[in-house]
């Protein structure tokens, strides 16, 4: 497949979204981007360094919510490739889920049938191993591109189900109305890495509460972890490599418990990693807190739980090959602690 001269990528202000736009910047593609607000743009062309050597038509910013049709349709013109990479992800747990479903649902079907009706050739949505691994109860669990979240189990947290519901809403919608539009996903773990300002993704947030020691103790849980650079770069290699209709790429480095990410900040920051905790809190009491805290509930029914996921599809098909775990948790850490977000 050639290179495409034109591209969407939605959500410019986010944390994958912008990684992935300077890297199609630097290699030459003009890229179209959705804001909320273009009263943003200054701030978000200056972040991206789209003021460095870049023309001015090679990006261009477009108002666009997930919850209005306003500015979709313009944003796509004149595009072979969306990237749709916008979606809520927060830093607490909403009392409604509708709050996070309806956004990633709703806005996906709106990427995509501007998409479609701009002509586009392919779309590479960002989902997340939340729409794979959750819901299959405690243990530990091995899970590749073949497995879905079961949304009928007890407790699964409102942005599992986001993920869930609008990956599987935007596969439904393309089988039916997508024409001969080419869709696939890639699939993240926690996303870390590099962290460009003090406007960063809420998966940044564990590192972050690590080092300002914000957790005393921890709880027995542990996350698949994926660099952010890592994560833009198997968006661009499913933009870009032939016969990616339908396909479905998990993208994580390595599965890795609480109690290893905190141990490895104390090891590589020494008086940086000073607050990070020690200490593992005991199951008991941890679901002993979970009965007054909505975020400690989370915490508990994870506790023990290991997902593996399972990135082969990816390092075989398309020849990914990510950083390890511990590079993105410290590249995360020495980037708060640089921007004097954390204070050793």
């Amino acid at each position: 497949m050639s290179r495409p001269s034109r591209i969407l990528v939605t959500g410019g202000t986010g944390y994958i979204a912008g990684v992935l736009i300077r890297q199609l910047l630097a290699e030459g593609w003009a890229v179209h981007t959705t804001v909320r607000d273009l009263a943003r743009e200054p701030a978000l062309r200056q972040l991206l360094g789209a003021s460095r050597g870049v023309k001015k038509d090679q990006l261009r910013c477009f108002a666009a919510d997930l919850m209005a049709d306003a500015g979709w349709p313009e944003a796509a013109a004149g595009c072979t490739h969306v990237a749709h990479v916008a979606s809520p992800l927060p830093t607490g747990v909403p009392r409604d889920a509708n709050e996070l479903i309806a956004p990633a649902r709703d806005g996906a079907l709106r990427a995509l049938q501007a998409a479609r009706d701009a002509g586009v050739q392919r779309v590479v949505m960002t989902s997340s191993v939340a729409a794979i691994a959750y819901g299959h109860g405690p243990g530990d669990h091995h899970f590749t591109e073949r497995d879905w979240t079961n949304l009928a189990a007890p407790g699964v947290p409102p942005y599992v189900q986001s993920k869930t519901v609008s990956e599987r809403a935007a596969r439904d919608w393309v089988a039916r109305e997508g024409g001969g539009l080419e869709f696939c996903t890639v699939n993240p773990s926690v996303v870390l890495g590099p962290v460009a300002s003090a406007d960063y993704s809420a998966s940044v947030v564990i590192v972050q509460s690590l080092l300002q020691g914000r957790i005393p103790a921890m709880p027995r849980i542990g996350f698949g972890i994926v660099d952010v650079r890592d994560v833009a770069e198997l968006h661009w290699r499913a933009l870009t490599a032939p016969a990616m209709a339908g396909e479905r790429f998990i993208a994580c480095a390595g599965f890795t418990w609480l109690r290893d990410i905190a141990a490895m900040l104390r090891d590589e920051l020494g008086d940086g990693a000073r607050r990070v905790p020690r200490l593992q809190l005991p199951d008991w009491s941890v679901r002993l807190m979970a009965t007054v805290s909505p975020l400690v509930r989370n915490a508990a029914s994870e506790l023990g739980t290991a997902r593996h996921q399972d990135a082969s599809h990816a390092r075989e098909l398309l020849g990914w090959v990510p950083r390890a775990p511990q590079e993105a948790i410290l590249a995360s850490a020495r980037d708060l602690i640089a921007l004097g977000i954390v204070r050793p």
